[in-house]
């Protein structure tokens, strides 16, 4: 239970007193194991029990000396059977900071608690211990997220200053906080006390060295003189805080270093700055041993380090006195290592140590630059190479239309003027004769006018689309004009120079004769227009006319298409090839317009047909 006593003018004398009252469960108590015990600024006494499975808050009121207990109704959260208090606080405004061993934080003001947890910004773990400075700030000492301070704690959310082992501490683990007289932090850890400047953040720490009797701290308490004193595992230390000095530290020595496992030779002594190495590609594991020396007694001396090309800063503060750096990649680096004494004051010069790691050779600027000239002499050769074979190729084209026209083309000319001899010598008596005669000769101009186009389509110098052009206007001309159609040919400029492959350019001509064809014979037309125009990287070819149309719709299906049996479905199968589109419009009595659009590429559209 608790006990409550009269007053004494000494503590020795509640030996021979006996207490005014015992309270326990019975009397108001949550259970009768009380742990902590809080008197505020009103005299009322807050206790926390470590017991039972009822967990709150219970309040001895002073002035009506009875129990008061706090829970859910006064915005209390619910507590676990392991989280008591263990650490209670008052600010200058009378505001109650109460921490947990499950970690948490709650402030009573105004008749409700408040809970504030790590998502506020709160250090993880138990809280060990809440001191209020000089200042009126709130310091938090928790035993996994090192030491918080609350600056305003009159903030609807408070914000938390924290400092860790990053900062400096000696461990996270920080058991208890009090403050000297000049307004410096000190606060017990698990490796000693660290003392904390907060205008300056410097940190000084002290251990066995310094005469601690362990280095493991539970309590720590000022008293009236100023003197410090600090509970520990095995006893209690006293420390009397003075003015002190702030000496420089002695300069951090590299002492020892190791590449790629082999021993660099340097002076026993330490050197404070090593020369400059340049390291083969297989020498990228670098060790680097460190040290100094303190002239006062009892000083733990602690280091940072960093390696410029690999880090951007300095390290946390160590004790380590060495350090590994395996794998590192080609570049140049430099290694810099300082000191850091217990006043947590930094050496002026750190020690260095430069060096280069040696790309592979594959990797070095002149590999590159060679391996650049022969992949430009490769590019270079395969370029020369296919222009050469391309000239053949161009030449080979020009020597078979040659040969073609001057050939093959002149023997069928002299087949169909001798069938045409042939058949006036027949005259009359030869009528049997005649009709085959003719037929040769029939047969030999068409084969003149076939071999004709071949010999265009592969000539290399008909490759622009103006030579195309030509050879669709003259053909349209003679079949035209022969049947008395009038008609318009539209073209593109022959100022427009537009190169085109040699199969776009026969197959596009084809299909312009079979549709100029179909309409001398089938469209009944009297007027007719032909169109040739590039839009973006497509040819379209139009040809309309004024005639009698026909019904696409059954045509489609198989049926006689009104151009001449099934030369619907033939033009659509070679746009389709091409990667083109081809479109038929009519309507009976009212005219057919042909479209065709291909890809200069040769590769487009899918083809299909818009009634």
């Amino acid at each position: 239970g608790l006990v409550r006593f009269g007053k004494a003018g000494r503590f020795e004398e509640l030996a021979q007193r006996k207490p005014r009252a015992v309270y326990t469960s019975r009397d108001g108590l949550l259970d009768d194991a009380a742990f902590m015990l809080f008197e505020d600024s009103r005299g009322d006494m807050w206790v926390s029990t470590v017991g039972g499975n009822d967990k709150g808050l219970v309040k001895w009121e002073r002035a009506t000396n009875t129990f008061r207990v706090y829970g859910a109704s006064d915005g209390l959260p619910p507590l676990a059977p392991t989280n008591s208090p263990t650490a209670f606080e008052e600010d200058n405004a009378g505001r109650l900071w109460i921490g947990f061993n499950d970690g948490g934080l709650l402030r009573y003001a105004g008749g409700r608690f408040e809970q504030f947890t790590a998502d506020d910004g709160l250090p993880s773990g138990a809280i060990t211990a809440l001191h209020r400075d000089q200042l009126g700030r709130l310091w938090i000492a928790t035993n996994q997220g090192g030491l918080s301070r609350v600056d305003d704690t009159s903030e609807k959310r408070p914000r938390f200053k924290t400092y860790t082992t990053d900062e400096g501490l000696s461990s996270n683990n920080v058991r208890c906080v009090t403050e000297d007289l000049d307004g410096r932090i000190y606060a017990g850890t698990a490796r000693g006390v660290d003392r904390l400047d907060p205008a300056t953040g410097r940190l000084r720490h002290y251990t066995l060295g310094e005469g601690l009797v362990n280095d493991f701290l539970t309590t720590a308490f000022r008293d009236r003189e100023g003197a410090l004193w600090f509970g520990t595992l095995n006893g209690l230390s006293r420390l009397v805080p003075k003015p002190e000095q702030h000496p420089q530290p002695t300069p951090a020595l590299i002492g020892g270093l190791r590449i790629a496992g082999l021993l660099f030779p340097l002076s026993e002594l330490g050197v404070a700055n090593v020369p400059f190495l340049e390291l083969g590609p297989g020498q990228n594991q670098v060790q680097v041993d460190f040290f100094a020396v303190s002239h006062r007694p009892g000083e733990d001396l602690r280091y940072q380090y960093m390696l410029e090309g690999a880090e951007r800063d300095w390290g946390a503060p160590t004790a380590q006195r060495n350090v590994t750096y395996a794998t590192l990649q080609p570049g140049s680096y430099t290694f810099k290592v300082r000191s850091i004494n217990a006043d947590g004051v930094v050496s002026p010069e750190p020690a260095t140590f430069s060096f280069t790691i040696l790309p592979p050779v594959w990797q070095r600027w002149w590999f590159l630059a060679l391996a650049a000239i022969i992949m430009t002499a490769v590019v270079y050769l395969t370029y020369r190479y296919r222009v050469r074979r391309l000239l053949e190729i161009e030449r080979v084209r020009t020597r078979i239309a040659t040969d073609l026209h001057d050939d093959i083309g002149a023997s069928l000319s002299q087949i169909a003027i001798l069938s045409e001899v042939a058949n006036q010598r027949v005259g009359r008596d030869g009528a049997s004769v005649t009709e085959p005669l003719e037929l040769i000769a029939n047969t030999s101009r068409e084969m003149v006018d076939t071999m004709s186009d071949i010999v265009w389509a592969i000539n290399p110098r008909r490759d622009r689309l103006s030579d195309l052009t030509h050879r669709m206007r003259r053909f349209a001309s003679d079949i035209l004009a022969a049947r008395d159609i009038r008609f318009r040919f539209t073209a593109p400029p022959d100022e427009k120079v537009l190169k085109l492959g040699a199969d776009l350019r026969r197959e596009v001509y084809l299909m312009f004769k079979e549709s100029v064809n179909n309409l001398a014979k089938h469209s009944a037309c009297t007027e007719a227009e032909l169109e040739i125009s590039v839009v973006g990287d497509w040819l379209i070819v139009k040809v309309s006319d004024n005639g009698k149309g026909f019904d696409t719709g059954a045509a489609g299906n198989g049926h006689h298409d009104g151009m001449g049996g099934h030369g619907l479905h033939s033009l659509r199968q070679r746009a389709l090839a091409l990667g083109g589109s081809f479109e038929v419009e009519s309507l009976k009595g009212r005219g057919t317009t042909v479209t065709l659009k291909v890809p200069l590429s040769g590769r487009g559209l899918k083809t299909r047909v818009r009634e």
